[in-house]
């Protein structure tokens, strides 16, 4: 009754909690040597290498998902079954491990992770993918084995994500496999200011929130913004470099007779969020860089790589933390420019990332616990005529920086069906760089960096 498996495991007793950790090479032969044709695979049977081997999934960047509690966690699927963590590049051995850590950041008193069941490939339970391999290659196994006990904490989450996903089956075949995940964008939806009210604990800090015109709350923008075209070209170009977010400083000058403030100059970060201590050392160097070029430090950037450029809760806390530190301590005023950049949002227009400049407005004196107001900075953007060396120098020490990254572009694979990676990050480039065909050959030779590095 129905086709031989390729690989059929003998019975596997199981008891207690399941233990979902993935069987070595060694016990796999074993399995296999001595199984026969009427032979039953167990939960702790059935592991994504078997998944794998038999075709029912691919490896593949950013298939894997998570949603927990507000909060989503997106994995690369490896040739060996591990899963890679975009996030931070660990390796996880099986589905229990990697969604057991994800949610004891979340919720510490967490005890297992329901690994299968709450693991999503392309947007479907892992723990269906076995009850399709049962189905196929033992029709007559009982389907208890595949059962998993359903995480309360997961069944909303599941349900956004099955909706999204089902949005996405009109992709062209074959393409969508290596296409950036759009699930994670349709679910971080952004909330209007006016509904938030005040500060909650409990209330999730990545939550994004619509930015507000100066005109909305009774005021007027109180500096103009001029932003050269080389600083929007330099911080797109970082970016896009990696699938986590990025930050970077921005330098200029404030000019305190004509309240004009001027970016000339950014300064990628490179390091990585959560390392204190190289941020330190970074932030150290980009200081002493400000000061030899004359240049005071005027605003940060940083990353929504997947998501809406819209500022979260965190960060109009970061916005707000920044302008008390650049205002200083003789109460001058001097603004401090936030800038958002979304390159790999699939609500952009075109390929073009979606650059947001932003500030926050404190919140009414009578209301000192709500969370500042975030609100659209109008900006001009100046066309430069040339690249500068400090920002091909920038560039070139981003892609030796990013080279062995875990969590780089692959930028040989599709953003959208008719568009590569490759073909994404040069067409929003060309919206800042100069026209010279020269520097165009410049560029490409950048590019082709970005290409063999995979």
């Amino acid at each position: 009754m129905g086709s031989e498996p390729p690989s059929s495991p003998q019975v596997v007793e199981d008891g207690g909690e399941e233990d979902e950790e993935e069987l070595s090479g060694g016990e796999e032969a074993d399995l296999r040597s001595s199984s026969g044709r009427g032979s039953l695979l167990t939960r702790r049977g059935i592991t994504l290498r078997v998944l794998l081997k038999d075709g029912l999934v691919e490896p593949g960047d950013g298939v894997l998902a998570i949603h927990y509690l507000g909060k989503n966690f997106v994995g690369d699927l490896l040739n060996d079954g591990k899963i890679r963590w975009v996030e931070t590049g660990q390796i996880f051995n099986s589905p229990s491990a990697w969604a057991t850590h994800c949610k004891r950041l979340v919720n510490p008193a967490k005890k297992s992770g329901c690994g299968w069941a709450s693991v999503r490939y392309r947007g479907q339970k892992l723990v269906q993918y076995k009850t399709t391999w049962l189905h196929k290659y033992q029709p007559s196994a009982d389907m208890s084995l595949v059962s998993e006990e359903e995480d309360d904490d997961d069944e909303e989450e599941g349900k956004a994500a099955v909706q999204a996903d089902e949005k996405n089956k009109n992709t062209k075949p074959g393409v969508h496999d290596v296409m950036v995940s759009r699930r994670t964008d349709r679910e971080r939806i952004p909330v209007r200011y006016c509904t938030l009210g005040t500060r909650d604990a409990a209330r999730d800090p990545h939550t994004l929130v619509e930015l507000s015109a100066f005109s909305a709350i009774n005021r007027f923008q109180p500096f103009n913004v001029a932003v050269s075209s080389n600083v929007l070209l330099l911080m797109d170009f970082h970016c896009h470099l990696t699938t986590s977010e990025v930050v970077g400083y921005l330098g200029g000058r404030w000019d305190t007779n004509t309240q004009l403030l001027t970016v000339l100059r950014a300064f990628p970060c490179r390091t990585r969020l959560a390392d204190r201590d190289a941020a330190s050392a970074v932030e150290e160097e980009i200081c002493q860089n400000l000061f030899l070029r004359g240049l005071s430090l005027v605003g940060w950037y940083h990353s929504h790589p997947r998501g809406p450029a819209l500022p979260s809760l965190q960060d109009i806390d970061s916005q707000m933390d920044h302008q008390l530190r650049l205002q200083g301590s003789n109460n001058g005023f001097q603004p401090c420019l936030g800038i958002i950049c979304g390159p790999y949002y699939h609500g952009n227009q075109g390929v073009a990332s979606t650059i947001t400049p932003f500030w926050v407005v404190p919140p009414p004196e009578q209301r000192p616990n709500d969370y500042g107001i975030p609100v659209a900075v109008e900006v001009t953007y100046v066309q430069d005529n040339f690249l500068t060396s400090d920002v091909l120098n920038e560039m070139m020490l981003l892609v030796d920086y990013y080279r062995a990254a875990p969590d780089l572009v692959q930028f040989n694979q599709y953003w959208c069906p008719d568009t590569t990676m490759m073909d994404k990050i040069k067409g929003s480039l060309s919206c800042h760089a100069p026209k010279d065909q020269a520097y165009s050959q410049i560029l490409e030779h950048v590019y082709s960096q970005l290409s063999n590095m995979h």
